[in-house]
């Protein structure tokens, strides 16, 4: 593995973002030290772009700790014999188990390079392009209405012509109350003096708090509701 300067491609479709290498190019004479940084200066044509920085520094520090790094961790021993399979470490393993190892080092570099570009330095660049952005949009299906839309308007017609035909035949509002029912049993004789005809629903709640009632079984083994004495 070694440092380049790469030109990439990026895409972004349905939210992902999808990027491809256009080309690399690499200084194999640049060399870091412990108080200098490893600096790769491409030539002009490859960048392609006046404005666009030419010159990229790897951090000597940064530089000597990748090194080290990689030195520990890819350095080692491992194989098979009669006992079965010694590896010093689990990367030895790792890379003796691959039937690819060509691909699974640049599958490491990839790795490496896409953490390094992750990295804000702060010298990125804004990226010109166009940007999409979600918007909400509501598709009427007019016809959908059309049965909803009948019913609220029938049921409230008949609503109208049940509340102008009940005042039109002066038809008491008494709603569910049961005491309309029993005031007009046929076996209650109301003979209160105050027996006048009640139009209203409190009015006959108020007239029946004043009288008392039983229930009586008559001659013909009926049962009939009299005011009580």
């Amino acid at each position: 593995m070694f440092y380049c300067v790469g030109i990439y491609a990026a895409t972004v479709k349905d939210g992902i973002v999808k990027q491809r290498m256009l080309a690399s190019w690499r200084n194999d004479s640049a060399r870091h030290s412990d108080s200098s940084d490893l600096i790769l200066r491409p030539p002009r044509s490859f960048i392609n772009k006046d404005n666009h920085t030419m010159t990229f520094n790897v951090s000597h520090i940064a530089a000597a700790a990748i090194n080290d790094f990689m030195t520990r961790k890819f350095t080692g021993t491992g194989g098979v014999n009669n006992s079965g399979s010694i590896f010093s470490s689990d990367i030895m393993q790792a890379l003796y188990d691959t039937s690819n190892l060509t691909k699974r080092v640049d599958n490491l570099a990839t790795s490496m390079t896409n953490n390094i570009r992750e990295q804000d330095d702060g010298v990125f660049d804004s990226a010109r392009g166009i940007a999409w952005t979600n918007e909400t949009y509501v598709h009427v299906r007019w016809a959908w209405f059309a049965f909803p839309a009948a019913l609220i308007l029938i049921s409230s017609s008949f609503l109208l012509a049940i509340i102008f035909e009940t005042s039109y035949r002066d038809v008491m509002v008494w709603k569910s109350s049961t005491l309309a029912l029993l005031f007009h049993g046929r076996g209650l004789d109301l003979s209160s003096p105050s027996n006048r005809p009640v139009r209203r629903s409190s009015s006959m709640g108020t007239r029946a708090s004043n009288i008392k009632a039983e229930l009586l079984e008559t001659p013909e083994g009926g049962w009939r509701l009299v005011q009580a004495g």
